[in-house]
């Protein structure tokens, strides 16, 4: 680790039902929407109810997707590099409190660029802010991967969704719940059999192909899951992703908090930071709920 030598000085080191929407109102709710997070109080951001600035009457529930990073709990993708955190300054020696991190862009709850996968398309310094700003709808298999750690989202189950909730609407962040979430931070999330192969769950290519050919994931959409990625553990070709990240769509990966998410009606907003030719980020990923009616 270098550290600049005039700061060294001063440190010292310790060891609901939704229809389809009408494309131009999406863009219109989607831009309203990103005002008003725009001009809310730092206080909301903590969870629960804010009541953005000059919009007394507009109450948003700001729901945490994110696990906190933790070098003693987080759970790194085979391969990846290693998490650290290290106190570089203290509020005893130094007068302030300071860490520096190390990790890869993807350590954690973080998000995928289309870069990520798609040779030429969009980096995280490419994106808009309404790229990371999208519609959300939840999909609970949460009975389904308990019963089989290889399941597959199929495209019969996503239209048993959309019987019951109405259909997804376009240019979604499509998440899938599985209920890995409440493995993190333990081997079983991993989950490796006796041969070192990963098991868990994702979308069938078949229902990722389905969700962009209709328009449902669109030009800009995405998909998100409580696990790695949206492919199956065993699928060492990265299949799904390959056809998530093509043309401007993301991937939100290692989601946390799902079940305070409804099924429909929800927005999702991703922060993080965003790093010059950037595969992505780790982040803040928050779930936007707005006022009923």
């Amino acid at each position: 680790m270098r550290v600049d030598t005039a700061r060294r000085a001063r440190r010292q080191e310790p060891g609901g039902s939704i229809g389809q929407n009408d494309r131009d109102g999406g863009h219109r709710r989607r831009r309203g929407l990103t005002g008003a997070v725009a001009t809310g109080s730092a206080g909301a951001l903590t969870g629960g109810p804010a009541r953005p600035g000059n919009r007394p009457g507009l109450v948003l529930n700001l729901i945490s997707l994110s696990h906190v990073n933790d070098p003693a709990t987080t759970t790194l993708y085979p391969g990846d590099p290693a998490f650290e955190l290290e106190t570089v300054a203290t509020l005893a020696d130094d007068g302030y409190y300071l860490q520096f991190v190390r990790q890869g862009e993807h350590t954690g709850t973080h998000w995928g660029a289309p870069g990520h996968f798609t040779a030429g398309a969009a980096l995280a310094d490419d994106l808009d802010p309404a790229d990371l700003f999208l519609p959300a709808v939840k999909i609970d298999a949460r009975r389904q991967c308990a019963r089989d750690a290889d399941f597959a989202l199929s495209v019969r189950d996503l239209k048993v969704f959309e019987r019951r909730h109405g259909r997804i609407p376009d240019e979604s962040m499509v998440i899938l719940w599985t209920g890995w979430e409440s493995r993190w931070g333990t081997d079983a999330y991993v989950n490796l059999d006796a041969d070192g192969v990963m098991h868990q769950p994702g979308f069938s290519l078949e229902a990722v192909r389905w969700l962009v050919d209709t328009g449902r994931l669109g030009h800009r959409g995405g998909t998100g899951t409580d696990t790695f990625g949206p492919d199956r553990g065993t699928d060492a070709t990265y299949a799904v992703s390959l056809l998530v990240h093509q043309r401007h769509r993301i991937s939100l990966e290692v989601l946390a908090n799902l079940g305070a998410l409804p099924a429909t009606g929800a927005y999702v907003l991703c922060g993080g930071q965003i790093n010059k030719a950037g595969s992505g980020s780790t982040a803040l990923i928050y779930g936007i709920v707005p006022p009923p009616g």
